[in-house]
């Protein structure tokens, strides 16, 4: 039910892409629709990922593309923003929180390849572009005969640089290429078993002021529970390898009945050595298994390839 002493207006601060503008208008129409009365209005942030055009890892890595998003907040610009969880970093501002996750879209990782060819068909040497260390180094240890080609550019441009560059195939996330509508340029989906996903892949998040009591009342109900359980294990893990975008690191925890399981891994650029771990236990303590992951991959050897890179 909504509450009635809530009803205004709302400033989401969002990036003027294709996809960040099709997730903030999602979550405007959900927002208006529980609340009625609420107006929700979209203000465009241009961030500093989105002017470059360079791999994100060359530039310092993860929060370029939040960064002047979560200053807007920090100065009362904007009352809320929606981001891509694995666009975070590890550690959120002083005096902002996330606040809400509404239920996460695939999280697994897609080829788009040349007359849809699948991952074995792809003859040695071909030519696939991913503008992410994780996917690369996955890539390399599946198939060292491969020859990586950084990308940079939002969904539709790499979907384009399929032609323009010449690839043989694109690893792209799933979960954007879904909330699009795109879903029929998939070639292959990379099962997790396979490839892991990158920590929140296909989540959003919704944060504001840690001290704003009425946007956290409004944006509440679009919580799932178990993708908010799943967030934070996998945060945890993030957290405690310090890690950001120049590091190939990826986790994935999914809710089984009522246990939470956390797999993750960290990898040398090149893929020649990948440290994997899985843990399991309650959903209550699922920062607590995030924190023992990283522990547990530190202790077999993550340290070093983190301290390497």
């Amino acid at each position: 039910m909504s509450n009635p002493h809530l009803k205004d207006e709302l400033r989401l601060g969002t990036r003027a892409s294709l996809l960040a503008l099709r997730q903030a208008n999602w979550v405007k129409s959900e927002l208006e629709e529980i609340h009625s009365g609420l107006k929700v209005n979209l203000v465009h942030i241009t961030t500093t990922g989105d002017k470059l055009d360079i791999p994100l890892f060359k530039e310092g890595g993860k929060g370029l593309f939040v960064k002047e998003i979560e200053e807007a907040l920090l100065r009362g610009e904007v009352d809320l923003a929606v981001h891509s969880a694995k666009d975070l970093p590890a550690f959120i501002p002083e005096g902002l929180m996330l606040m809400a996750f509404p239920r996460r879209e695939d999280p697994r990782d897609v080829l788009i390849s040349r007359e849809g060819k699948r991952w074995s068909e792809i003859p040695g040497g071909g030519r696939v572009g991913t503008g992410s260390l994780r996917r690369s180094a996955q890539l390399l240890s599946l198939r060292p005969d491969l020859k990586i080609i950084p990308l940079r550019g939002n969904l539709d441009t790499r979907i384009r640089k399929l032609s323009t560059l010449q690839l043989d195939a694109v690893v792209l996330a799933s979960a954007g290429l879904r909330r699009l509508g795109w879903e029929d340029r998939i070639s292959e989906y990379f099962e997790p078993e396979v490839m892991l996903p990158a920590i929140g892949q296909g989540v959003l998040a919704i944060e504001g002021r840690r001290r704003d009591e009425r946007v956290h009342q409004l944006v509440a109900p679009l919580t799932h529970y178990p993708t908010a359980v799943s967030l934070m294990a996998e945060r945890a893990f993030l957290k405690g390898l310090e890690g950001g975008c120049q590091v190939p690191i990826a986790g994935f925890a999914k809710v089984e009945s009522d246990r939470v399981v956390l797999t993750g891994l960290v990898a040398e650029v090149d893929g020649q050595k990948v440290i994997r771990g899985r843990v399991e236990g309650s959903l209550e303590k699922s920062e607590e298994l995030g924190k023992h992951l990283a522990e547990e991959l530190l202790a077999k050897g993550a340290g070093d390839i983190l301290r390497e890179v």
